[in-house]
């Protein structure tokens, strides 16, 4: 692990970190968006839904934006190279969001059932497409993209959507579903609404473990080097530990009716997931598909060493801001939403 201790880590650190932010937060969005359909069986429950979020999402892409901006910064020929061969997919996410956001604030727009209906079912099914797409970038990132002996993309769409990219985006589904169950629980007023969502959460959790155990073995299948590193420096070992002690706390929790321990625990296992995945990469970026020679890492598509410490002392500097915002943004609006503000808004 050569350059432990250097700018190219620090900087491949912070993406990691964004990625966790983007994905704790913005999974409620997805989540709950996910499930808007399916725990929102009146009016008044999604608009419960649609107001627990409504603070937060806007802000909530700040941490992708945040992560893709310090792989151009950092590492440009990742972006320039790798990233090539993914322009149709970025497009398609880009317009998911945007029917997100759409749906969002044009949902209350009109006073009428088929109005809203169409833009609960775009709101939904935006969220859910999206939550496979990242899934399955995931996915392809871990198992490994085709690229040519000058570190050009040469894969097809059809490639990147292969069985294990679809695996691990179906359990980025579970997986979101349940977090933004877990976040209606917490949010939701109605005791009936927030009972619901947590025996949903109850039950994606142990399909979401199950699926677990199938996309952890194909992943060693994929790529059998994965614990290389863990092997090097084994307090490593640390990431993985942790995401079970998370995992654990979730059904635990939901006995106790404690949702937001739930929440919280959901929470710490995304992140520590993420971290185990960095660590199993590292120092990789975007592994070649069928020869490590090739793959794409943070020393071969760097900038220049003090290019590298600007980049991470910007990143850090607007970390801290982004992350004392999250603070203060989910402290104002702590608590379960006021219904008597709902029928102002969606």
């Amino acid at each position: 692990m050569n350059g432990l201790f250097s700018f190219n880590t620090l900087c491949f650190l912070l993406i990691g970190a964004l990625l966790i932010g983007f994905t704790v937060f913005d999974g409620l969005n997805l989540g709950s968006g996910i499930m808007h359909l399916i725990l929102g069986k009146t009016d008044q429950e999604r608009k419960v839904h649609l107001s627990a979020i409504g603070p937060f999402w806007f802000g909530y892409e700040v941490w992708l934006l945040a992560a893709g901006g310090t792989i151009v910064s950092a590492f440009p020929t990742l972006y320039a190279k790798g990233f090539s061969g993914f322009y149709l997919v970025l497009s398609i996410v880009l317009w998911l969001l945007m029917i997100r956001g759409t749906s969002i604030e044009y949902r209350h727009q009109v006073e009428s059932p088929i109005w809203k209906s169409f833009w609960d079912g775009a709101y939904a099914v935006s969220c859910l497409l999206l939550a496979l797409v990242f899934g399955a970038a995931i996915g392809n990132i871990a198992r490994g993209v085709p690229l040519d002996s000058h570190q050009e993309f040469t894969g097809t769409l059809g490639q990147a959507l292969n069985p294990y990219a679809l695996g691990v985006g179906i359990f980025n589904v579970l997986f979101l579903m349940m977090h933004g169950s877990l976040f209606i629980a917490v949010k939701s007023p109605l005791q009936e609404h927030k009972e619901r969502a947590a025996k949903w959460a109850y039950g994606l959790f142990f399909a979401m473990i199950v699926f677990s155990a199938v996309v952890i073995g194909s992943t060693f299948a994929v790529r059998p080097n994965i614990l290389a590193n863990y092997h090097t420096l084994p307090i490593l070992a640390i990431m993985p530990i942790a995401a079970t002690f998370g995992a654990i706390g979730i059904p635990l929790s939901l006995r106790k009716n404690s949702y937001g321990g739930a929440l919280y625990s959901s929470s710490i296992m995304i992140a520590f997931m993420i971290l185990t995945l960095f660590c199993g990469l590292y120092p990789t970026l975007l592994p070649a598909l069928g020869n490590d020679a090739l793959n794409m890492t943070i020393f071969n598509t760097a900038v220049s060493s003090w290019n590298l410490a600007l980049v991470a002392g910007l990143n850090i500097f607007g970390m801290i801001i982004v992350v004392f915002y999250a603070i203060y943004i989910h402290k104002v609006f702590k608590g379960t939403v006021d219904l008597n503000d709902i029928d102002h808004s969606y």
